[in-house]
């Protein structure tokens, strides 16, 4: 009995939780999104591991960063002095492996802009890859934050800039603190399918799982949503009450989303 009582408090708070993000969304004057398996269907530094013929190498390595074992910059550092990315197989990477967008992400970016929402994108991945993304999304490349590759004068893998706020633990949630103080927004809304994303204190929090379903993140997000048409209804209703056209949405994701999801 106990158990059901708790049980039945976890599901109501959660409830609360959600219909207070869903509203946050509704009034939100920022919104920042992650790039890989959230805007993009893939990881970047995994394609690019296989481009460079040592996928299976970095896999282990970020499979052990993400036990604990290393600092994000210790695992970003160790995967890359393997993959080793010269700037001609860079770029010979972006033209014959262009970025694949999430399905509905081009259609509610041009609502939120529709809407004066500014949008940032906060990723872990490098410009060199993330840039043309987000000239294809019309987003401002100074809203942009993310790591950055450098190169000898002969085009050979030189490290990355450690003075990007991006290259280390936590900072993603540098930035919400920065875009916070810069031009006081007071509801940064952060959407994105990892647990950093989560954790990088913006004042809502929706779990992205489109592309790869993180455990941890569908448990614990506030609002947890597997399409970006569920973002978009929402915005077009205008009302957190119109269950009936959200359930719509969701039905028109499954018909035109073909992408697997994973579970993680």
């Amino acid at each position: 009995m106990t158990k059901g009582l708790k049980d039945t408090a976890a599901s109501s708070q959660r409830s609360k939780q959600e219909e207070s993000t869903r509203q946050l969304w509704l009034s939100t004057d920022c919104v920042c999104f992650d790039v890989d398996s959230t805007v993009c269907v893939e990881e970047a530094i995994d394609e690019l591991a296989k481009f460079q013929q040592v996928g299976a190498q970095v896999e282990a390595i970020t499979r052990s960063a993400m036990g604990g074992n290393m600092s994000f910059r210790q695992a970003l550092q160790t995967r890359l002095n393997l993959i080793q990315p010269t700037s001609e197989r860079l770029e010979q990477f972006l033209e014959n492996y262009p970025s694949q967008l999430t399905d509905g992400i081009s259609e509610l970016i041009n609502l939120l802009h529709e809407r004066h929402v500014p949008v940032y994108l906060i990723t872990g991945g490098f410009h060199s890859i993330v840039d043309p993304v987000a000239k294809q999304l019309n987003i401002p490349l100074k809203n942009v934050f993310a790591n950055r590759l450098l190169f000898h004068a002969d085009g050979s893998y030189a490290g990355f800039d450690e003075n990007e706020m991006t290259s280390d633990s936590g900072g993603k949630g540098c930035v919400i603190k920065y875009l916070k103080t810069k031009y006081n927004y007071q509801r940064i809304i952060m959407i994105g399918d990892g647990a950093t994303d989560m954790e990088a204190n913006a004042d809502g929090f929706i779990g992205f799982g489109g592309n790869v379903v993180r455990e941890k993140v569908r448990d614990n997000a506030p609002w947890f949503v597997n399409s970006f048409y569920q973002l978009i209804g929402q915005l077009r209703n205008n009302s957190i009450d119109s269950i009936s056209q959200t359930n719509s949405d969701d039905q028109l994701a499954a018909r035109t989303y073909s992408t697997e999801i994973k579970t993680i």
